[in-house]
């Protein structure tokens, strides 16, 4: 027998003798060992190809670029290089961090619709800034009448809010841990005294956060006086309100792509029409209503305890100009006004109670009536669908941005359109007189004044309520009753003893509106 014949034999023996296992077990070392030589080899490879960059960016021009057949620098002779596209422009430098020792945490909820939480937002950041306390990002109200389940990040953009009053106030998503519930913490809950001065921050609630550290305003509408605060807070809201609270990105898209619809369409009028649900119950106004719907909003008004009142006299409410103008009475009014068939009108509003049958004589007065329903495809809104601040948001947009706003209520949305309106240099709003309009109105009605003498007495009686410049009324002891901060935040267009600014003109033709 040949040698290597035997030493085949015995080799195919000694392969016999070895387990099967014990092979597949030196494959899988084998296939391991090759696939990490592999990883590590293209990891050496990557790093030097980044070293090498830094180094000689030239160098690997070819070698990253294969697309276009080049193989090295050569390659490109007498070939046009591509500029490349224009860098986007940096964004601006945040604020340095204002660097303080906090006094505590300010948690607050906010209550109201959404231009109502708003201000609120606004008066906290002061009120924090006031007090060297650390802000938490507020909550909104998902229990009125709305129920809204937005949070403050769906409707305003949270980083830049944050950022953006960074060298102001120190603001937070959250508490920290140990100040949470589930490890028994529990917060000091109370509401703030409506229109308070700094002098009751300072002396009432400051001192009650070396005890609790952390305190939660429940309620926060209106906590903060119109009035005697110092001008440094008062630019504070000012800024809160007109710079850092932006809405977020998808709010703010079709914001602008409504603003653009409408104004390729020409000038328009922007009309807050109030005629809804719940300001009717909340009012008591049911002028225009039948029994069935007057009984309706009487039982839905009883349905919660935060609108519950004695009982309201409509007609008595009306007559002290305390209701929104129906939407009948508003187009009479627009028309009284010198407003045309051919004005383009948009609704800003929600549901108008009585639906489309209580914009019938509107419609018929004012055909390019439109609303961001007729303007935009219903995949659009679907996003914002059940959450009225969302809706509400698009339509402040629209009513800062308008050429004339007009509100038939004067509401927390009038009065924060109307100051935003201020600010962008005293754009036209029409501050309607309810309590002399439906006298007026009553008096046309049964004949007393015939249109022209109806129309002359209402041009006349607005010529000074088109938003021109003027102080805020300060009523001594009577917050209520005197003008809001918000709606005409003086301190931060113009000197409080010089406001002597021209209201901008209308592109609205001039032969709508005697001026």
């Amino acid at each position: 027998m040949d040698v290597r014949s035997e030493n085949s034999s015995v080799q195919v023996v000694r392969w016999a003798k070895i387990p099967t296992q014990v092979i597949q077990r030196t494959r899988l070392q084998v296939w391991f060992i090759r696939v990490c030589s592999s990883i590590l080899i293209w990891t050496c490879l990557v790093q030097l190809v980044a070293v090498g960059e830094l180094w000689h960016p030239k160098l690997f021009i070819g070698f990253l670029n294969p697309i276009n057949g080049s193989t090295g620098p050569s390659s490109n002779a007498g070939k046009s290089i591509p500029t490349p596209p224009p860098a986007l422009p940096a964004p601006p430098p945040l604020p340095p961090p204002r660097n303080y020792i906090s006094n505590g945490f300010l948690k607050v909820s906010c209550n109201g619709g959404l231009n109502q939480m708003r201000a609120a937002i606004c008066d906290m950041v002061t009120v924090a800034r006031l007090l060297n306390l650390t802000l938490v990002v507020p909550e909104l109200d998902k229990t009125s009448f709305w129920a809204d389940p937005s949070d403050f990040e769906d409707i305003f953009d949270v980083g830049h809010f944050i950022d953006s009053l960074r060298d102001e106030v120190r603001i937070v998503k959250r508490l920290p841990k140990r100040f949470s519930r589930k490890y028994g913490f529990q917060p000091l809950e109370m509401p703030p005294v409506s229109w308070s001065s700094e002098k009751y921050y300072l002396e009432q609630i400051l001192p009650l956060f070396s005890k609790h550290k952390v305190i939660h305003f429940n309620r926060t509408d209106t906590r903060l006086a119109n009035n005697g605060i110092p001008l440094d807070l008062q630019k504070l809201r000012c800024r809160v309100n007109f710079q850092a609270l932006k809405f977020t990105p998808s709010i703010e898209a079709l914001g602008n792509k409504l603003v653009h619809v409408l104004q390729e369409k020409g000038p328009f009028l922007a009309l807050h029409l109030r005629y809804e649900m719940d300001m009717l119950a909340f009012s008591g106004c049911t002028h225009g209503c039948t029994i069935e719907e007057a009984d309706e909003l009487k039982r839905l008004r009883y349905a919660f305890p935060w609108w519950r009142e004695k009982e309201i006299v409509s007609e008595e409410k009306r007559s002290q100009g305390l209701c929104p103008l129906t939407p009948e009475e508003a187009t009479l009014i627009l028309q009284a006004l010198g407003f045309d068939q051919d004005t383009q009108i948009y609704i800003a509003s929600g549901e108008i109670y009585g639906s489309e049958k209580r914009l019938a004589a509107l419609r018929a007065t004012f055909p390019r009536i439109v609303k961001k329903e007729t303007l935009l495809d219903p995949e659009e809104l679907r996003q914002f669908q059940n959450h009225s601040s969302q809706m509400a948001a698009l339509d402040f947009m629209v009513s800062v941005a308008s050429n004339i706003f007009v509100p038939s209520y004067d509401g927390n949305m009038a009065k924060l359109v109307e100051g935003h309106r201020r600010y962008l240099g005293f754009k036209k709003t029409i501050q309607l007189n309810r309590r002399q309009l439906v006298e007026l109105i009553d008096l046309h009605h049964n004949g007393t004044l015939s249109w022209d003498e109806f129309s002359d007495a209402v041009k006349s009686s607005h010529k000074k309520r088109m938003g021109q410049p003027n102080h805020r009324i300060i009523i001594a002891e009577k917050p209520k009753e005197e003008d809001y901060f918000y709606a005409n935040p003086q301190e931060c267009f113009c000197g409080v003893a010089n406001c002597s600014y021209s209201p901008v003109s209308s592109p609205i033709p001039p032969a709508t509106i005697d001026q």
